[in-house]
């Protein structure tokens, strides 16, 4: 069953995601990881990425296009991609059809989350990753997983897109 979360940047699509995964054994397919990723390579074209992405705007359809291709041709994750992030236009849903159709695979469910403006703000302000394990948890909503954490604080980090002005434009933009 492959699934699309849709929703406002810091919606907590991430988060339902990662509860699916657990449960179902599904895989988490979100666009803003295969960027960080890109990046983390240090690839001429994660270094474009990482340009675009700092400044808080979206890189083009072509390139997250091409990086969704290489997951789901994968069939290690056939009918078992939860979409996180993605698709964000109707030529990205085109686009997400064809890929789809070439792999003869299809979309099960599609789920609309809707978080207040205010509740999102906070989510993003306070979203803290652990470098070690890649759990995301909220310095305002989760005090004690955070202290208690295995990995230690120390490995906690904000992501640099993680300010009130980058969010505030893509929500806008959303």
């Amino acid at each position: 069953m492959n699934i699309i979360l849709f929703g406002p940047p810091g919606a907590g699509k991430g988060t339902q995601a990662q509860s699916i995964v657990k449960k179902h054994n599904h895989f988490q397919l979100s666009t803003g990881d295969l960027l960080r990723n890109e990046t983390k390579k240090g690839t001429e074209l994660g270094k474009d990425i990482d340009k675009i992405i700092s400044k808080g705007n979206f890189v083009s359809d072509e390139v997250v296009n091409k990086l969704l291709k290489e997951t789901i041709k994968n069939l290690k994750f056939r009918d078992r991609i939860i979409f996180d992030g993605y698709p964000r236009s109707i030529e990205q849903s085109k686009h997400l059809d064809l890929i789809l159709n070439e792999f003869d695979q299809k979309i099960d469910l599609i789920i609309s989350l809707s978080v207040p403006r205010e509740i999102i703000e906070k989510r993003i302000i306070g979203r803290i990753t652990c470098n070690k394990c890649n759990i995301t948890l909220n310095e305002f909503f989760n005090h004690e997983e955070i202290k208690l954490h295995p990995c230690g604080q120390q490995n906690f980090v904000k992501r640099d897109d993680d300010n009130i002005s980058i969010i505030m434009s893509r929500y806008d933009i959303y």
